[in-house]
Order: C-alpha cells, then structure tokens, then sequence
C-alpha cells in the first residue's frame, strides 16, 4: 500500500520540523497513552502546567468534535478528570467498534469562529488539488461543495500571489496575504515530504497560523527518498481494528521479502481462515466468502505473492495456524489455501512450506476441527498438488485439493456448504504431457454450428447489434466497431522487438519459449540493458538450439544497435524505476514501456504519466506483470510458464481481448477465457498502483476497434472511478462489442472497519468507488455483470456461444504448436532426470546452516581454541594485540578457510592436483583465482564503508549514491544465504565482536546499510567479506594499539584481503590432499556440459 494515513501528531510534528514559514506558531503536543506517568510528562513538557489545553482522541476517528471526544480550554486536572471517563473505554463509532489509547494534547488557542478557515491538499492522477473555504470548524459542512478549488500542475509550486488570487477572494483581506503565505509553504512540504492528503480544519488565523486539527496521509513507499526527514514513523491501524503482534510480525517478513507478505485480522474468533496467493485472488476470496454469506466469520485477508522462499511460506503459514487455533469454534473451523495461476512464483516450493506448517500443528488441526480446501496453479503446480494430496492422506483433517480445472473460488462454495465436493478430483494433463504437440486441445463445448450465412463472413465484417444490450435482453448479441486504424493502435504485433531492463534472464528464456510456441520468425527480445556489467552476451535456447542474445551496459548503445526495437520492459528497482524509465522516454524509438516494479512513489509516477503522455509513449503498470498477446509477443513472466502458455491457448490469438488490474489474476482470466470461450485475443494487466501509466478505458476503446476482437472482458476493482468510464462509453453508443465486466471487493462495505487490500489503488474514498456501485453501474450501462466472479466463467460463456450462434465468431481448427523441450533445471526440480556428480568430496560441506569440515560444524571448530591469531599479528603487524583481537583474527581464519569444491579457486586446485602436479603448483591455481570476483571483496568493503561513515553520509544517501553512481556495494549480497536465512559464519562472528569489541561504529553503519538493501531483496545481506572488511576497521581503529593514520594505512595497502589469502589456503591444501587420498585420476569435463557456438560460414 501507498498512501497511509498517520496520526496527527506525527503529521503535526513533521510541519513543525520542516514547514519553514515565520507565521506559523509554535506546535506543542502531548502524548498520553495508558499507563501514563504524568510527572515524567510535565517534566517534559512545563508547558502543561500553565495553558490552558485541549484534549482528544488521536486514532483516525473522523469528526471528533460531533462524538463529544475533545475537551477543550481546561487545565490539566481537567485534562485528567475527562480522561478518567475515556482512557482505555471502549465506544462506537459507526459499525466499528474500538478502544480509547491514544490521546493527544496541545495548548488552547483562544480565537472567534471568523478567524476558522478550512485548508484541504490532496492528489489527483494529472494534477494536485488545494481546496480552501474561508470558514472552518466542526460545522463546516460539505466542503467539496463549497470549497474554492485550485488544480496544480504536478511540476509547478505555485507562489503566495497565486494562491492569493486564486482561492482566497472571500478571506479576510487584512489576513490573506498571512493565510497565502502559509498555504504556499504548506504545498511545498506536501510536495517535498510526500504527504498524499492533508487536511487543516480548523486552521486558526489571528497574528500568526495555527494548525488545530490535522489529518494526513503519506505514500509510504517514500521512505527511501524521505527517511532522513520523516525519521521513524509509525501507521496506525484504523480505529475499531487491534494492532495485533502477528500481523507486526509479517509486516517484519514483509520488509525483509522481496515477496509480497500481508496479513489483516478481522475477526480473532471467527471460523473461515485464508491463505491465499496473490494480491488481487485475495480479494476475490474474500469477495466469495462474504457473497456466500461468510462475512460475519472471515477471520483474515492477506496474501503471499511474489514468489516467496519456502521459508518464508513456512513463517506466513505457522503465523495464521497460531491464530486459527487459539480458540474452538462449535461447527470446527475452515481453511482455505487458495490462489489464481501464478506467473513466476514456484507454486511446490511455497506448498512445500505450507506442509511443513500444517504437519507441525497436526494435532491442534485434528482437535480444532480443521477442514482444508486448496486450489493452486501456475509453475510446479502439479508437484505441489501432489504434495498436498499426499499430505492430505495422512494429517487426520479433510482436505480437498484442487488444480486449474476448478474454477478458482469454486472452494470457497464448497468450504462454506453452498456447492457440492467432486466425488473424484478432475485434473488436467501434466506440465510434461504439454510439451508435447497436441497436447493443448479446446475446452469449450459450443453451441450449434453457426448458419451457413454466418460461416462465410469474416470477423471484419460483422455488425454490432447488441453490445449495449441489457443483459437477459432479447436482442441477439453480436460485435462490430471501426475497422479503420487499428494496425496503429495494436501495441504489440508478431514482429515486435524489444529490450529488458535489468538482469532478468529467466524472464528472457520465458519470453523466447513463448516465441518459438507461436512460430515467430526471429526472437522478441534483441537485447538486456544492465548498467552495472559491461557489455557482454548471454546465451538462451530458440527452440532445440542455442542463441546469443547482447547485454548493453548503455542504453544509447543498445538503441543505436536495435532501432527497430519500440517495447521496453523495465524490471528496475522501485528505487531506480522512474529514473531509467525517464531514460527510456528520451528515445523517440520507444512506445510502449512495461514497469514492473511496486512501490514507486506516486509523485514520481505521476510524472512519468504526463511525460509518456506528451511523447504518446503507452505505459503498462507501475505494478504489474505486464500483457500478452497470443501468438504474437508477451511482457516479461505474463503467461507464466510453458505449460501455462499450451493449456491456455496463447500461442494463438483468440476473440477475446480484456484488462485487468492484477497481474496475477490476468494469468486466470487467461484460464477462464480459454475454458468458456476461444481464447483471448489480447490481455493488459494495467497494475495495482493508485495511478496506472494507462487506464481500463484506453485499452478498452484500443480493443474494441480492432475487427479482430469480438467481445471485451474488464476486471475492475474497488477504489478509483476509472471503470465508470467504460459505463458511459457503452450508454453512448462508442463501445457497441459486448463487455462482460466485474469489479472485484465487494466484501469492503461488508466490514467493520477499513481495510487496504493487495493493491495501493484498492481503497474506496466515497460511496462512488466501491465495487457494488460500480457493478450497478456497469449493469445499467448494458455490459454484461455476472452475479459474483463465481459466474464470470459463465457469463463469458453465454455471450461468447451467442456470438458463436450468431456467426460472428467462427470457429477454427486448433494447430498444435511446435515443441519446445523442457530446460534441465527444470526437469531435475520436476524428479524427471538425474546426472552423476561431476566432483566428489570429503573435506567441506558447505551447503547446510553452517559450514562443516571433515565433519566438524564451524561453531564446534571455535570451541576448540586452535589459535594462530597471536602468531599473525607479529609477522603481520609487528606487535602483540588484545586477546579478543587475537582471537578474532583466529575465527575469521576459520571461516574462510574452505567453502566447497564448487567455489573457482577450490575447483582449480582440485583439476591440478588430479594432473598429476605438485601441492605448490595447484595451491597457486587456486590463489591465482582471488579478485575482485571472488575472495577479494574485503578491502572494498572496507574503503566503501569507511569513505562513507568518514564523510557522514546516512545509510539511505549511501545506498543511493552508489546507485546513482551505478556501482555495487562491496560486501552486500549472497546467492544463497538471506536475511531469512542467514549465514552462521556471519552470525557467530557478530557476535563476538559485539560481546569484545570497544566499539563497533562501521560495523552497526553497515548494518543500517543491510536493513536498506534487504528492502529491496532479502539476499542482500552484509555477507562475510563484508563484514570482516568493516569489523576488521573497528577493531584496528578501537583496539588502542595503532593510531588512525596506521589503521588506515594497513587498509590501504591490502592487509585485509591478506587475511581470505591466508585462511582459504589451509582449504586449498586441504582440497590437494583429499584428491590424493581418494586417487582421483585426470579430470575431463563432460562435452554435454559445454555449449559448442561456432559462426557459420557462407
């Protein structure tokens, strides 16, 4: 989520701190919570003891002033006697229902009702808002009625003269220029702080301003531009909902998961749990439940996304257990683990963590009388159906397990009693059987063939009769639209080129996969763009044999070498997303930019909206992942695997085009298109952001004049009014195809108090955004509006066999797609393959929490005490250190001293000595291997870490000044270790040196360092180099044995890297003698590991 409201002393504090205007007064605030000890609260704010206050509740409830919660002009007895009757009471505040806790106060500001104005700044999509009406107060009244309205241009800061003569006519003259003043200021923080909305009411005017009353919002994907300003900020939860410590615990996961982690408890006590997958199948779960009447029983709404680890999955799944068993329910209690098709996410390895979650609570499962429903699909599914279904044999609960052959919610009619359990579970082909040619056959039973009349006639042709028609209407349905223009408006075609942004060569192969099913001529992607390598080239498979595809570390180079490529897929950071794709925008080759990634700030979004806009540059996402169109071209992971791709149909376009919001639920749509009618034609996901580079309607009139296209399937979603578009266009004539349209949350109005699903943009503000009223509206509109999203297969099928009857959709012969053979990853992970070890070891095992030599984990290694650290710092430092220095020194040589046969100095001694050559000979292979790339990060680290605390640059400005700068940080990262997993080595040594050392300065900086990075992705963790490198500066720097300059100096000049050298030698020899043990005889790479790409001669 983006915007998130805050409390109003946080609000009030950062106007204090940062709002530079000499007519603003001083802010004083006071925070009282139960358990208050008011004589540390006086001493720390005199001024309570002599004004007169104000008290009042400050937990997001809405018109205080009506509910009889401020008290106002008293003194602090009085304070305290009216929080005698309010502090820690429960009331009721519309439907929810909550706990007084958090109460703020201020000074009284004496002042008459005309001295009252009402200021209100909030976002729009193309511009901001500032109202102003010159009263104020708790009578305000209906200010969007009555308010003067400003709209300011995203790239415009508008003066005090402005703002004067533009909404401050009917302020008091003698005072506008005072009120002007402020509002520009305020406009400023606002912009420059990030605030999504910000209202003052009252705002008191006399000699100076005075914030009364404030509430505000932030995009709180900010904060790592606005850290440093906004320090540490806590978001309330709304009023009426408990902050619970589980749901603190998978925010925790949350932030440190590149994945997407999110748990709501609505109801501790209620019966139906879920754990569902994906952002937008989360809602519609919920959707269903509460359509089916389950609402006043839905304990939950959260999802796990983005491919999380199976740890990750095991912590979210045992979190949710923990709750659903606390207390028995009398008719036992449901689980549902739902989700649509993934694109990406390795549907086994999150099963698999669910498993284990589910074999650990076996027992409470069995006494609370658990039943468990699971539909899943997407990449493995099958393996993690399997899995599930074995499981389900043995845990002593019901379990139902279901694949893509079931509708996606079908589970939830089935948990809640309302729909029938298949005696026998349907299942589709295996993912291996679909590699097969003709393994993807249609799924649609049709009507009666169409006349004979009808069967001539091309789509082009066909004439819309009833595409506005009501539904249950008379009138036969049919398609039609202009046929002129729309080779221009087609965004991707079968010849269509383009680049990747960032290092995403899984998402390549997906794509070239995708290509060759289609029977492109030449490969979609020409090329990755990745600022932090040089240029080099990458090999992927076309099809039975391998290609070569570029990576440009320029883009100008790589638009320069393509010119003909006009798709961009932007796979950037949400730290450098707007930077590159402002990049790309220069181009004038460029039209059409995919973004990934969520989380970019809305004020950064926004702008690159309006500047794609003026280049008439289309912008799929912020958000998402991306579009497909069958046959032709598909973004990045769209379609998910190859599976996925021949069950759907999409290596062929069919007749129906649709746009969803949600990525994932756009990979069921394709599902649901392809089971009820021909197939899709073309698919958007235009992402889950409040402000989306395109909107539904673009894509919607994009479609509908293609004659290619038949009917249109919209999924919308609660918050926005953009589907209102789509309403209109079909009331007036412009849109005349059939649209089958829902909106998915309309469980929101349902529950008691607020909550922020998956998406930032799935929060209604008013009446007029909730997904019912945009349903009716369609309704009436004339699109097609199944029941629930339970029927959306249904209804497209209806209109799709009317179509069918009608003639203007014929009916085609399914060609089956050329093969494309299973990748060997992917093969081993499915238990279809095995290869012999090429290396055989016994000496190190570096794969499990810790490493192990010759059987001996590193923590045991420690406990014996074998110390070299005294001898090294007299041949290397020329005097005798403290004994922890010793010591530490002794445990860093143990930790580096091996990390398995696979590592490239490790493999080079080990292919010399079964050469025949000498220990010397191949301990040197291996030393000759250490660098930058491997072992040599220790004294980068070091200088990197020490150049910046030096200069006293923070963590954040760090973190993007190296990005800016595009280098890697030194020390940071790891291929297999997390923050979720962390390495042992690493753990055992901050340890000690947190428990020994004098100080550790560098090392909490970079600390700090790896919270900011592991934001972005839980590998990127302060690895070993690392944190010797900075460690190994406290300690010379602390130690009281060298001066500064002496310190720095050993840095300088390599000692640090000297000690990896030293301990990865006692490895290196260790390797040479076990393959003399094991008599190992010459080595010879397999040829079938090599890749033979030799140019062809004409």
């Amino acid at each position: 989520m983006s915007a998130k409201a805050i409390n109003e002393v946080t609000g009030k504090n950062l106007l204090q701190k940062h709002l530079k205007y000499g007519g603003t007064a001083e802010n004083c605030v006071a925070v009282v919570t139960e358990g208050v000890n008011w004589d540390e609260l006086t001493a720390q704010n005199p001024w309570l003891l002599t004004e007169r206050l104000v008290v009042k509740p400050d937990q997001l409830i809405k018109r205080r002033g009506k509910l009889g919660l401020i008290k106002v002009n008293v003194d602090l007895d009085g304070v305290k006697e009216w929080l005698t009757t309010k502090l820690g009471q429960d009331i009721e505040v519309g439907s929810a229902k909550g706990k007084l806790k958090h109460f703020l106060i201020e000074p009284f500001i004496a002042h008459k009702q005309e001295e009252e104005v009402y200021v209100c700044i909030y976002c729009e999509r193309d511009n901001d808002v500032i109202l102003f009406y010159h009263e104020g107060g708790v009578d305000v009244g209906d200010v969007d009625a009555k308010a003067v309205k400003y709209e300011v241009s995203l790239t415009e800061y508008p003066t005090a003269q402005t703002i004067k003569s533009k909404l401050l006519a009917k302020a008091p003259a003698a005072k506008q220029d005072l009120i002007a003043g402020f509002v520009e200021a305020l406009y400023k923080q606002f912009k420059d702080l990030y605030f999504t909305y910000l209202e003052i009411n009252p705002l008191v005017v006399t000699d100076k301003v005075y914030i009364l009353d404030l509430a505000a919002k932030i995009d709180a994907t900010a904060e790592f531009i606005c850290k440093k300003e906004w320090g540490d900020i806590d978001f309330p939860p709304p009023f009426g909902r408990e902050a619970f410590a589980e749901e603190a615990y998978i925010a925790d996961l949350d932030a440190k998961s590149g994945a997407s982690l999110k748990l709501t408890i609505l109801n501790p006590k209620g019966r139906i749990w879920t754990m569902v997958a994906g952002g937008g199948a989360s809602v519609i779960y919920s959707d269903t439940i509460c359509d089916l009447g389950g609402a006043s029983e839905l304990a939950n709404y959260g999802e796990y996304s983005g491919a999380p680890s199976e740890g990750q999955t095991f912590e979210y799944a045992k979190t949710i257990l923990g709750l659903m068993t606390r207390e028995k329910h009398p008719d036992g209690k449901v689980l549902i683990i739902g989700g649509g098709i993934a694109n990406f996410t390795n549907v086994a390895a999150t099963f698999k963590g669910i498993v284990r979650a589910l074999k650990q609570f076996q027992t409470k499962l069995i006494q609370y009388g658990v039943s468990i429903y699971v539909r899943r699909g997407g990449p493995n599914y099958q393996e993690g159906l399997r899995v599930m279904r074995e499981l389900g044999s043995s845990l002593g609960v019901a379990m139902y397990v279901f694949g893509t052959e079931t509708h996606m919610t079908a589970i939830c009619g089935m948990a809640l009693g309302k729909r029938p359990i298949p005696a026998k579970t349907p299942t589709d082909q295996t993912t291996a059987s679909f590699l097969l040619a003709g393994s993807a056959s249609p799924k649609v039973s049709h009507a009666k063939e169409p006349a004979a009349a009808h069967k001539n006639r091309t789509p082009s042709t066909s004439t819309a009769t009833a595409g506005g028609a009501k539904p249950g209407a008379t009138a036969s349905v049919a398609a039609g639209g202009a046929a002129g223009g729309h080779i221009e408006k087609r965004l991707f075609t079968n010849k269509t080129k383009s680049f990747l942004y960032g290092m995403q060569p899984r998402a390549v192969q997906g794509m070239l996969d995708f290509d060759h099913s289609c029977s492109r001529e030449e490969p979609s992607v020409v090329g990755m763009i990745y600022p932090f390598t040089g240029d080099h080239k990458q090999k992927f498979y076309w099809g039975h044999k391998e290609i070569l595809i570029p990576v440009y570390k320029s883009m100008e180079k790589a638009m320069k070498t393509h010119p003909d490529t006009d798709v961009v897929i932007n796979f950037a950071s949400l730290r450098s997303a707007y930077d590159s794709s402002m990049e790309i925008l220069e181009y004038k080759q460029i039209r059409t930019i995919a973004i990934i990634a969520e989380g970019i700030p809305e004020n950064k979004t926004r702008v690159l909206i309006k500047a794609a806009k003026e280049k008439g540059v289309t912008i799929i996402g912020p958000a998402t992942v991306g579009g497909i169109k069958p046959g032709c071209f598909k973004i990045g992971n769209t379609g998910g695997m190859l599976d996925n791709i021949l069950s759907s149909k999409l290596y062929r376009p069919g007749s129906v085009a649709y746009v969803s919001r949600s990525g994932g639920m756009s990979n069921e749509l394709n599902n649901i298109i392809s089971r009820n009618a021909d197939g899709v034609f073309e698919g958007v996901a235009i992402g889950g952001d409040r402000y989306p580079g395109t909107s539904f309607m673009e894509h919607i009139e994009r479609y509908h004049d293609d004659p290619d296209v038949k009917m249109l399937v919209m999924l919308g979603e609660v918050g926005g009014a953009e589907e209102y578009q789509v309403a209109s266009a079909i009331e007036s004539g412009r849109l005349t195809k059939p649209v089958v349209a829902w909106c998915i949350g309309t469980c929101a109005s349902m529950f008691a108090t607020e909550v922020q699903f998956g998406h930032a943009g799935s929060c209604a503000n008013a009446e007029r955004e909730t997904s019912r009223a945009k349903n009716q509206a369609l309704k009436v509109a004339g699109a097609y509006v199944p029941n629930s999203f339970d029927d959306l297969g249904e209804k497209i099928n209806e209109v799709y066999e009317q179509l069918v009857e009608q003639g203007v959709i014929e009916i085609k012969p399914e060609v089956p797609p050329p093969t494309v053979p299973m990748d060997y990853n992917w093969a081993r992970e499915l238990g279809l393959i095995r290869k012999p070890a090429s290396f055989m070891t016994s000496i190190c095992d570096e794969r499990g929490q810790e490493l192990i030599y010759a059987g001996m984990p590193i923590t045991e290694i420690f406990k014996e005490e074998i110390g070299i650290g005294g001898v090294l710092a007299l041949l290397w430092f020329q005097r005798r250190l403290p004994n922890y220095a010793s010591k530490f020194i002794e445990m860093c040589l143990m930790v580096t001293a091996d990390h398995g046969p696979a590592v490239s100095g490790a493999h080079n001694t080990i292919v010399t000595a079964r050469a025949g050559k000498d220990l010397i000979s191949s301990l040197c292979s291996g030393l000759l291997t250490i660098g930058d790339r491997f072992g040599g990060a220790l004294d980068a680290a070091a200088k990197q870490f020490s150049e910046a605390y030096d200069t006293n640059l923070i963590p954040m400005d760090f973190v993007n000044k190296m990005r800016a700068e595009h280098r890697l940080i030194m020390g940071i990262g790891h291929r297999v270790k997390s923050i979720n997993n962390p390495d042992m080595r690493v753990v055992i040594l901050m340890q000690y040196a947190k428990e020994n050392f004098p100080a550790t300065p560098l090392l909490d900086y970079a600390l700090q360092v790896e919270k900011i990075t592991t934001a972005k992705k839980p590998n990127l963790i302060l690895n070993v180099d690392g944190f010797i490198g900075v460690a190994m500066v406290d300690l010379l720097r602390n130690c009281g044995v060298f001066t500064v300059e002496e310190a720095n100096e050993y840095i300088e000049i390599g000692a640090l890297n000297g000690l990896f050298v030293l301990g990865r030698s006692m490895g290196f020899i260790g390797h040479f003698l076990d393959q003399k043990r094991l008599k190992q005889g010459l080595y010879r790479h397999p040829w079938d590991d090599i890749s033979y790409v030799l140019p062809e001669i004409q």
